[in-house]
């Protein structure tokens, strides 16, 4: 099967107040083994890397706007 990629933008999410970690894990429950999911953010999401690490993803992480995070999560030894 060939790897897709995931993406998922959560800054509305923090702007209407509401915590994205559900949507966010909707989105990497739904991955497949080569899949890639692109976290877009207004933040360095530290406290994710270790959830994310403990499912068996690595992660880099990019800022690339005052308030833009893009964040990529493959799985180890992908």
């Amino acid at each position: 099967m060939a790897a897709g990629v995931i993406e998922l933008d959560v800054r509305e999410y923090h702007k209407r107040g509401e915590e994205p970690f559900q949507a966010i894990m909707m989105a990497v429950n739904s991955l497949g083994p080569e899949d890639t999911f692109i976290l877009i953010n207004s933040f360095e999401p530290l406290p994710l890397y270790r959830v994310m690490e403990g499912k068996g993803y690595e992660h880099t992480a990019e800022q690339v706007g005052i308030e833009e995070w893009r964040i990529t999560f493959r799985k180890k030894g992908s």
